[in-house]
């Protein structure tokens, strides 16, 4: 279920007419709500979009390791390790 959040934010001075230039008949969005929700989605994408290449890049890394270098280790090990 979804849940709608009202939220206050005060802006001023360069903050405020850089929101005012990007809405209303000028601008790209109709109001500041739509405004705001749209740089928090672009915000979540681009932290998702960076775990995602952090991942990429660790099995990269672990795949690029000689075989040799691998060790077998249980589940219990696994989650020992990474709770430091």
């Amino acid at each position: 279920m979804s849940r709608t959040t009202t939220m206050t934010v005060r802006l001023s001075g360069a903050l405020s007419d850089f929101v005012a230039a990007n809405v209303d008949e000028n601008g790209a969005y109709e109001n500041v709500s739509e405004y705001i929700r749209d740089l928090i989605r672009r915000d979540k994408e681009r932290v998702e979009r960076e775990a995602f290449e952090r991942l990429k890049a660790e099995l990269a890394h672990a795949f690029a390791a000689p075989e040799a270098s691998y060790k077998p280790l249980s589940a219990a090990e696994v989650i020992a390790r990474n709770r430091t």
